[in-house]
């Protein structure tokens, strides 16, 4: 499938939109606008409202050798981060195909413009996933990010991007690693003819992490686990929405993590913060998320698509994906979309 390679897709309500029926194996080619016309009176549609943080950020650890840092989170209060280390180079290389950092050790102190972080922890699974402690604080070290930062991005994307090219709509605070993609075409006047349908939008926060490191040890391991926070305006809707036999939608896998981790930790969803280790996949039995709106990513072959076995057969999956290659759709964090109806065939089915 034809990645979308460009900063801004002009009409992103006019995007296409795969609607795939698990039950009847049926496929129908629409457009972004038309996603209220699938959905019900009285269904739950729920969003990722994290922020992308400008997390690629340049500098040098000692010796002056020039490193690459992607942030998986950062906490400014304390100036602890956690981070994947890359070698010299950009997101013009594939991230399976960039040279390897340089070996750090604990205490070693890396360099980022005016930025400064020590090395505090190297991850047992791989020396490149780190734990720092930043010198800087507060508003400092946001600053100091967001000059010196900019997003993490992949090599089908050749010029870079600028930051607002990955954020979606209902952007608030900066947790996540990379763009919560799925919302992106999402405009508000989906949002409006959602809710004159009688549909409930509502949001939560979750910090989507990295899609590839290039590193076997961390990618087998990905997704990592990552923290949400639920609202309780959010866990009642989902509540009354289950009470009342109805669906509720997920705006893309991350959103499917944090309720799907909030519900088999407490065995709901519940209001408060939370971490989750989450992974969706073929066995997964979904305890409360419905259907899923998410992007368009290669094949039937991908990591992603692994995630979407949650929702649908792998046979299923082959064939959507298959009818998108050859109706053109584009794929990647910039393309097309997917909805995935309910299956209701499935046993135990949501």
């Amino acid at each position: 499938m034809i990645a979308a390679a460009t900063k801004s897709r002009s009409e992103p309500l006019r995007e296409r939109l795969l609607v795939v029926d698990p039950d009847r194996e049926s496929f129908v080619d629409a457009r972004v606008y038309e996603l209220p016309h699938f959905l019900e009176s009285g269904d739950v549609v729920v969003v990722n409202d994290a922020a992308t943080l400008p997390g690629s950020l340049f500098g040098f650890a000692p010796g002056r050798r020039p490193i690459e840092l992607r942030l998986l989170e950062v906490d400014p209060l304390t100036g602890l981060a956690r981070a994947v280390l890359f070698g010299d180079g950009d997101h013009r290389t594939p991230t399976e195909h960039r040279p390897e950092p340089p070996a750090l050790a604990i205490g070693d102190e890396l360099q980022v413009g005016e930025l400064h972080a020590r090395v505090d922890e190297l991850a047992r699974r791989s020396p490149r996933e780190l734990g720092l402690r930043f010198r800087e604080r507060g508003g400092s070290l946001l600053a100091g990010i967001y000059v010196r930062g900019g997003p993490v991005q992949y090599a089908h994307v050749r010029d870079r991007l600028p930051l607002w090219a990955v954020q979606t709509p209902f952007a608030s605070r900066p947790w996540a690693a990379e763009i919560p993609s799925a919302a992106r075409p999402i405009g508000f006047e989906v949002v409006r003819a959602l809710i004159d349908r009688g549909v409930v939008v509502r949001g939560l926060t979750h910090a989507a992490g990295l899609s590839s490191t290039g590193d076997p040890r961390i990618d087998a391991a990905l997704p990592l686990p990552e923290r949400w926070e639920i609202p309780a305006r959010t866990a009642d809707a989902i509540a009354t929405a289950r009470r009342l036999g109805k669906r509720i939608f997920a705006v893309g896998t991350s959103v499917t993590r944090a309720l799907e981790g909030c519900a088999a930790a407490h065995a709901a969803v519940v209001a408060g913060e939370g971490v989750t280790d989450f992974v969706l996949g073929k066995a997964t039995r979904l305890r409360v998320v419905s259907g899923i709106f998410t992007g368009m990513h290669d094949d039937a072959t991908t990591s992603h698509a692994a995630l979407l076995s949650a929702f649908a057969g792998p046979g299923v999956l082959a064939r959507a994906f298959a009818h998108a290659e050859r109706a053109g759709y584009l794929g990647h964090e910039l393309g097309d979309s997917m909805l995935i109806l309910p299956w209701k065939r499935r046993e135990g089915g949501v």
